[in-house]
């Protein structure tokens, strides 16, 4: 049982993590994947769709094992009342929207043992603090106690004239609330269909998403070697 694909290093992830690591991608045109092309990476992710039992297969065979399942997600944009009660994120969020986002997702793929203890919690950190800037997601919406504490986030990003994503989204208690943010977001950007992407495992994610309308667009696994 054999698997064409390309190695690609993951260049941010390498500097980020102080890591040597790469992401085979499946291509019919491209080389065999063997044990010897992976070598001299010291950690090397896939991410294939669950349908595609045959490429799953020959990766394990190769040394590779299951991290996790992801279900993508896509939602039509329809016509909200604007009404959310969310602002946008203010670069004096930052310190409060690291602490939060390192907590809320301290265990997703970048979890021990594959990474270091605390690399989950610092990736997220960075990712949020980063959407705040601008930078990979566009923007950050953040939902406020009476006292002004943050007490839910989401962040967004276009993807082209028509789509845009959800990158992060968490708060106790504010799923409906931050859906409604974010689909109120890409409204006002002229979006026909908002995405977003979670861990199988996540039942309360998958609920909320499923709730507010949205449907599975796709399966995946992610495997590491």
């Amino acid at each position: 049982m054999h698997v064409r694909a390309s190695i690609e290093p993951l260049g941010w992830e390498n500097r980020f993590f102080g890591v040597n690591s790469a992401i085979v991608r499946l291509d019919p045109a491209a080389p065999l994947l063997t044990a010897e092309v992976l070598q001299p990476w010291s950690r090397v992710q896939a991410k294939i769709p669950a349908s595609n039992t045959t490429a799953l297969d020959a990766l394990q065979q190769l040394g590779f094992a299951l991290v996790e399942g992801e279900v993508d997600f896509a939602i039509s944009v329809g016509e909200t009342d604007g009404q959310t009660g969310a602002e946008i994120a203010q670069l004096t969020d930052i310190p409060a929207l690291r602490q939060l986002a390192a907590a809320a997702f301290a265990q997703s793929r970048f979890r021990a043992p594959w990474y270091a203890p605390d690399a989950s919690a610092r990736f997220y950190a960075q990712w949020i603090e980063n959407a705040v800037h601008g930078t990979f997601d566009h923007q950050c919406l953040v939902l406020r106690t009476s006292n002004g504490d943050i007490r839910g986030y989401v962040s967004l990003r276009e993807l082209d004239g028509r789509e845009a994503r959800i990158g992060l989204l968490a708060g106790r208690g504010a799923g409906a609330e931050l859906m409604q943010a974010a689909l109120g977001w890409a409204q006002a950007r002229g979006k026909t269909t908002l995405r977003v992407a979670t861990q199988m495992g996540n039942t309360a994610a998958l609920k909320r998403y499923i709730q507010s309308g949205a449907n599975v667009e796709s399966t995946a696994y992610w495997l590491y070697r």
